[in-house]
């Protein structure tokens, strides 16, 4: 299994994102998870589309976005023309989640669904066939730096076997670290969203130490 590793953007210094992004990319992250958080879905705030463009000026990584906002729909066009490799909704945002899916596949973009921790993956059935990505959140959305919950570890192999054959990738992100990284990538996880532990300290060293353990 391709294990891909997609440092979150919520943890880099925002005083130096351009150094912190460009040095993500040096050291081969394969994804660059964007985090849009509006407030009232979650109880934070970060960026709109426009940020995200001239964050897609600095780099040239895909751009894993993944909006933790109540109303996905309105834009979605907007962060597809700012530079949106893949977009991720949640489930549990207002609004009909097979328009979101069809608003992101008609702008080109790969279309993933978010569930958060309480979520049932029975939810995901209806729609298959039709996405690329599914984010399984191992913590509650809205804040970086939140320990790992551990029976997330279940949901995650759970929704590896409801994946089958199905060329979906199984994205994992909440308090994925040097000691949870094996879990998550041993129960199916093939896309690792990791913020606090890429970020603290020195990325080059963090970056080997997570290839070492997923090529073990």
């Amino acid at each position: 299994m391709n294990i891909k590793i997609a440092p979150s953007m919520l943890s880099a210094d925002f005083a130096n994102l351009e150094r912190d992004l460009k040095t993500i990319e040096k050291n081969g992250a394969d994804y660059l998870h964007v985090d849009i958080m509006d407030g009232h879905f979650v109880p934070n705030i970060t960026m709109g589309p426009d940020q995200v463009a001239q964050l897609r000026k600095t780099i040239a990584i895909p751009f894993d976005v993944h909006l933790m906002i109540t109303e996905p729909l309105k834009y979605i066009d907007r962060f597809a023309a700012a530079g949106a490799d893949i977009i991720t909704v949640h489930v549990e945002s207002e609004g009909e989640i097979q328009a979101c899916i069809d608003a992101i596949v008609n702008k080109g973009v790969k279309a993933g669904l978010v569930l958060s921790p309480d979520t049932p993956l029975e939810i995901l059935v209806p729609y298959l066939d039709q996405i690329s990505m599914i984010l399984i959140m191992c913590v509650y959305p809205g804040f970086g730096g939140q320990s790992y919950i551990p029976e997330s570890t279940e949901k995650i192999r759970a929704c590896r076997q409801l994946i089958g054959h199905r060329e979906i990738d199984l994205q994992v992100d909440g308090g994925i670290n040097f000691k949870t990284l094996k879990e998550v990538i041993d129960a199916g996880a093939n896309v690792i969203v990791s913020g606090s532990c890429l970020f603290k300290g020195d990325m080059k060293d963090n970056m080997r130490q997570f290839r070492k353990i997923i090529h073990g």
